[in-house]
């Protein structure tokens, strides 16, 4: 979850695809690895770029207008040093502080926070939310009457619990959505018997998003020690939902395209205590690897090489995109 200061002589630019390195300003390894994966989220940028702004005070402090301002200059042909660092100094002023080692993660979901929070055009701000947003149904079943409670709730980030051995992306989706047996101490209050009775909970999908962001679970925290699970998790390029994890979708669910594509994953490297944030972001059909200020071309062969166990370098989060690869270049040639 530790970011480490890598210095960089250079910062590498390819003005046909609007790739730009982000050089590490106070630790910030963190932070830049998720611009490029928002940069590469063209979805929120277009939506941004619809935002009328001016007027607002203390725009110093207001994370969604920096980060316009900060994916604006990223896609751009000026040369910038540090196009990012008014973005930074906003996130430290929202307590997300400089010189501070952060979790990937956390960082993110604060950042949508923030623009839900900072954006005055609700239904803006809605959108751009809708993009991550996994609607959920969560049912509590008595074992006793066997009558079923009902709640709808949503997730930004899909987080998937790992074992410590050989695991598949597919293998942990599926965990996430099998059905519990509560008992004992975790005995759930049912409002038919009214009192505590052994229960079965599962959670359903309502809908899926356009942009589907999953957190691989590494960080393991033991009586206040945390430790980073280097074990092997594989991951696919493209999958269907309804076909990887059938059981997972509700009886009303109706979307019809369950498709994903990989296209950003979040890297880290080195333990819990001691680590290194980079990304690999797949943009107009070509990998890239962002190391800081350092970008450079990269396959899926060594994407494939952050599954974990040998490497040292193991994928954190991975960013999947509803459609086909194709799709997503043609609508991101139009937003452009």
């Amino acid at each position: 979850m530790f970011s480490r200061f890598y210095p960089r002589l250079s910062i590498f630019r390819d003005c046909s695809v609007g790739m730009r390195g982000l050089p590490n300003y106070h630790l910030s390894c963190c932070v830049n690895t998720l611009l490029q994966t928002l940069s590469a989220t063209w979805e929120v940028a277009a939506l941004l770029e619809k935002w009328e702004a001016a007027g607002l005070r203390g725009d110093d402090r207001n994370v969604p207008l920096q980060l316009k301002r900060v994916l604006a200059d990223m896609r751009g042909t000026q040369p910038q040093h540090a196009p990012h660092r008014d973005f930074l100094h906003c996130l430290h002023r929202n307590c997300i502080r400089l010189s501070t080692q952060h979790d990937a993660n956390e960082v993110f979901l604060f950042i949508l926070s923030f623009i839900q929070q900072q954006i005055d055009d609700k239904p803006l701000a809605l959108e751009i939310q809708n993009l991550y947003k996994i609607s959920m149904e969560t049912q509590l079943q008595c074992l006793e009457c066997n009558n079923i409670q009902s709640k709808g709730s949503y997730l930004l980030s899909l987080p998937l619990h790992i074992k410590e051995d050989h695991n598949s992306l597919e293998g942990c989706m599926a965990s996430f959505f099998q059905h519990q047996e509560l008992s004992g101490i975790n005995c759930c209050f049912c409002q038919c018997c009214e009192t505590k009775r052994p229960s079965r909970q599962g959670v359903r999908l309502r809908s899926l998003p356009r942009i589907l962001c999953m957190q691989l679970k590494r960080f393991r925290n033991t009586l206040g020690s945390t430790r980073k699970l280097d074990c092997r998790v594989t991951f696919p390029e493209t999958f269907d939902f309804s076909e990887v994890v059938p059981e997972a979708l509700c009886r009303d669910f109706v979307q019809d395209n369950c498709s994903y594509t990989l296209y950003a994953v979040v890297v880290h490297s080195g333990t819990a205590m001691c680590g290194h944030y980079t990304a690999y972001v797949c943009v107009k059909e070509r990998w890239y690897h962002a190391d800081d200020s350092h970008v450079q071309l990269a396959s899926w062969e060594e994407v494939q090489t952050t599954f974990g166990e040998r490497y040292g370098r193991t994928a954190y989060i991975l960013m999947y995109r509803r459609g086909s690869r194709e799709e997503g270049h043609r609508r991101s040639d139009l937003s452009g």
